[in-house]
């Protein structure tokens, strides 16, 4: 049977992918090497195809190629007569079915393989997971050159079964020149370190983070046969950034092979080069800070207490200059305005740092990008430095300011200076926006002073990817404040230069790159049934304790919809729209002599069970839930709203109709 020339083409490519995967190359340089020094006479010279293919065969590599490619096809067939059943738990009992991937021949690639963990201590006494029972798992997150990847989900363990691979490419059309194929001096140049987080997820679905680690993958250059074993030990997070957490195994691989290495020597060397130069141009720039701090100190005495941030550890525990937190960062197609981006910046979870031990000093960590997107929460100077980011990509002049809220409590927001000289304040937690409107402490006392409605209360710098500048205004009220940016006796500036030779676009830095941000993998329609047939459930068990029957309405569910809908365009957009329908459909659903009630309410998780919780501290939903009366009909619906990152805004409604009687 002859085939086109096409099939054949992806035949070979199936073929040749399954040979990689199972490291028969590998395996087949093992026999020889084997055969030649053991089988054949000394008289030999040469090896031919028959000795090569009869050494395979008793070893038995030849069959367990066969077994893979037919294993593989029966999967084909199996998910051609048979749906999948949608998986209830983290353990993928189905080997999975190889997925093509397009592989340009004329471009390198890295292929990074994680190839089991060990000596992850903290879990030393962790009980092996029975077959579907839900536990706490391990997920590696990697970036590199505006590519992203995530693993399987591993059971958490003292030697976690870590089996993934990723295929990196090294250049791509953005970041340099892909139509000929580069030689390993050429890659050699490429600094950007594959960015990995490890996140571990417990039992109810809360994210934790692990570990974040730069690696290295420039020694496979000088690799014999351009393959390399690495031993990586992660260490900790914020307090126990110098605590080892583990070690992973990783085995790096330049496909296609370089018909030339480098010696260990050359990289060495340019690794000694670059962080040279890296620390040089930090130790100026930390010379130039101090400078800088000492002469804003001498404007006024009393600038030593306020909060001016040059300098913000991140998750490793290392001092980074503060505007390299922030870079312009377009979404792409996922988000279309700035203000739905402040919505979306919003859904992420806020979670300060945790501390170990008691106190109320608040532990400071600012998070680096992959770290913060992987976790999907962080605190609010995360918060703030990615949404100044993306509103720098729509164009806006966006700053991050460091102030203070009531009692004199540390905080980060954002402002954007509108080409008018309107100053608007962005708080990134909640998506609100406030006018800032100064008052004038000059004027006479009958003069009307606007009201601010912004909850800072003191600002003491503000910064983006490009400029810096410190409050030198008498007093750092920000209701009193003027942004007149220009006026050097109201802002004292840094050098842009010197902001310029440690953030990108720089040279060399070690500021990781940020990583573009991933759509949404959550299906709405699928999720918001779910946690609604959850909720069901819930409300019938908690009323039959309390002896009370439950009777859904299911039409009076259904009319809740536009409402929630409402609630999310009103949060993204400011505008309320739809309300008078809403109300209209609602008179019309409930029969006269009836009451009505209705209880929204809002989430950032999809967790039913803790937002049932929630909802029955509030006296009036718990009223609705456990309503008495003549003719009670309950109705509750859920809607989720899909945000990058697998965010959501999820909007619950409780409802009910019962006769009054009087």
């Amino acid at each position: 049977m002859s085939l086109p020339p096409e099939k054949a083409s992806e035949l070979k490519q199936i073929i040749h992918q399954q040979l990689l995967k199972m490291d028969v190359h590998g395996r087949i340089r093992e026999v020889l090497a084997e055969t030649i020094r053991e089988e054949l006479a000394p008289e030999h010279q040469q090896l031919s195809t028959e000795d090569l293919i009869k050494a395979l065969r008793q070893r038995g590599i030849i069959d367990d190629v066969m077994k893979e490619l037919k294993f593989v096809t029966d999967v084909n067939e199996k998910e051609r007569t048979s749906a999948p059943k949608p998986s209830t738990h983290f353990v993928d009992r189905e080997t999975p079915v190889l997925k093509k991937t397009n592989i340009d021949p004329t471009r390198r690639y890295l292929y990074l393989q994680v190839l089991g963990g060990k000596a992850f201590l903290e879990h030393l006494q962790e009980p092996e997971p029975l077959p579907g029972q839900i536990c706490s798992t391990f997920t590696l997150c990697l970036h590199f050159r505006n590519q992203r990847f995530r693993s399987k989900p591993v059971p958490c363990a003292c030697e976690p079964d870590f089996q993934d691979g990723f295929l990196l490419e090294v250049h791509k059309d953005s970041l340099g020149d892909g139509r000929k194929m580069v030689d390993a001096t050429t890659m050699l140049s490429i600094c950007d370190p594959v960015h990995m987080v490890l996140i571990k997820t417990d039992t109810f679905g809360e994210t934790t983070l692990v570990a974040s680690y730069f690696l290295e993958w420039r020694s496979v250059l000088a690799a014999e046969n351009g393959i390399t074993n690495i031993a990586v030990e992660l260490l900790g997070v914020g307090t126990e950034s110098k605590v080892s957490v583990g070690v992973l195994n990783i085995r790096l691989e330049m496909y296609p092979q370089l018909n030339k290495t480098l010696s260990s020597e050359i990289t060495s060397t340019q690794f000694t080069l670059e962080r040279q130069k890296t620390a040089e141009k930090e130790r100026l720039f930390l010379v130039y800070a101090k400078q800088w701090w000492r002469e804003y100190l001498q404007i006024r005495p009393t600038h030593n207490a306020r909060l001016v941030k040059i300098f913000a550890q991140d998750e490793n525990g290392v001092n980074r200059p503060v505007c390299s937190y922030v870079r312009p960062l377009r979404a792409g197609r996922l988000l279309d305005t700035p203000r739905q981006a402040a919505r979306f910046v919003s859904v992420l979870g806020h979670e300060r740092a945790p501390v170990i031990g008691g106190g109320s000093g608040k532990q400071e960590q600012w998070c680096t990008l992959l770290a913060f997107l992987c976790r999907n929460k962080g605190d609010c100077e995360d918060h703030a430095n990615l949404l100044c980011s993306l509103l720098l990509g729509f164009g806006l002049e966006a700053f991050v300011c460091v102030g203070t809220k009531a009692k004199g409590v540390p905080h980060t927001w954002v402002m954007t200076c509108g080409s008018e000289g309107t100053v608007t304040f962005w708080e990134s937690l909640t998506g609100h926006r406030y006018i800032h409107r100064p008052i004038n402490p000059d004027d006479p006392p009958l003069v009307e002073q606007p009201k601010p409605l912004y909850p800072y209360r003191t600002i003491g710098c503000i910064f983006n990817h490009q400029k810096f500048f410190g409050n030198c205004q008498p007093s750092d009220a920000v209701e009193v404040c003027v942004f007149d940016l220009h006026d050097e006796s109201k802002w004292k500036p840094m050098s842009e230069e010197a902001i310029k030779s440690v953030c990108p676009p720089g040279a060399t830095s070690s500021v990781p790159p940020f990583p573009p941000l991933c759509a949404s993998t959550i299906d709405t329609a699928v999720t918001s049934n779910e946690i609604e047939v959850q909720l069901r459930i819930l409300v019938s068990e908690h009323r039959k304790d309390l002896g009370l029957s439950t009777v859904w309405d299911d039409q009076l569910s259904y009319l809740l919809s536009p409402a929630l809908a409402a609630y999310e365009l009103e949060r993204t957009t400011g505008v309320s729209a739809g309300n008078e329908e809403f109300q209209d459909a609602v008179r019309r659903a409930v029969p006269d002599g009836h009451t009505f009630k209705g209880f929204p309410i809002h989430f950032v998780h999809r967790n039913a069970r803790r937002a049932f919780a929630t909802c029955l501290r509030s006296p009036f939903c718990e009223d609705i839930i456990c309503c008495r009366g003549d003719q009670v009909r309950l109705a509750v619906r859920v809607r989720v709203f899909a945000y990058p990152e697998s965010a959501c805004a999820v909007w619950i409604m409780f409802a009910c109709k019962y006769r009054s009687v009087l």
